[in-house]
């Protein structure tokens, strides 16, 4: 029933007009549930809202922290009740989670410690035009950054020392893959693993690759 009721709650996101309804407890899950099952548009489309309640609209009033209410002030400059109104609240930033594991990619698997086998898996969308993703590791640094120019995609990652990684890489097919201007079926360290949905997936050890696709 997971596919019914994720559809039910993307035509709820849309019968709100792509604005946020949820509280401390919701909002976390909200974005990744969308990605899961194929909605990446309204994820994208929440996550760029700009107007009440968004995670855009305090940004738009001046905020450069996450706000404990959607309308800690109001459109009018005034403010909510001071009772509780804190202007230095965790909760909403949960969709910082969603942007580093979904937007950028970087996540990590079940089956090892925490990344020593890492999964980078950006989700291309929302009008954006670049993402990039620093992540400090036991390891060392885990770098997943893309971005989209002239009908082509490019997406540079870093994997640390004594880990390993599957990425998966936005193409239609290995043949419009090429890793450091090469084509990828041509480069000795890594293992094409086959297409799985939109993606390319491959397996790699530690050390930079430089993936390019023309789209």
């Amino acid at each position: 029933m997971r596919a019914e009721a994720a559809q039910r709650l993307a035509d709820n996101v849309e019968s709100y007009d792509n604005h946020l309804t949820t509280g401390f407890l919701g909002t976390p899950y909200l974005c990744h549930v969308l990605t899961r099952f194929g909605y990446d548009s309204i994820a994208y489309k929440l996550l760029l809202q700009d107007t009440y309640p968004s995670w855009l609209y305090p940004v738009k009033m001046g905020a450069t922290t996450i706000w404990e209410r959607w309308d800690g002030m109001k459109p009018d400059s005034t403010f909510e009740t001071p009772g509780m109104n804190s202007f230095n609240h965790y909760a909403y930033g949960a969709i910082g989670d969603w942007m580093y594991r979904t937007v950028a990619g970087i996540d990590t698997y079940a089956d090892a410690p925490g990344y020593k086998h890492i999964k980078i898996m950006p989700h291309i969308g929302g009008n954006l035009t670049y993402a990039n993703a620093d992540y400090k590791t036991y390891y060392g640094t885990i770098s997943s950054h893309w971005k989209t120019a002239n009908n082509q995609l490019q997406l540079d990652v870093e994997i640390p020392a004594n880990t390993t990684a599957t990425i998966y890489i936005p193409a239609s097919n290995v043949e419009a893959l090429k890793e450091n201007n090469q084509p990828l079926t041509s480069v000795k360290d890594i293992q094409v693993k086959g297409k799985e949905g939109n993606y390319v997936v491959v397996e790699v050890g530690s050390g930079g690759y430089h993936f390019s696709v023309a789209q």
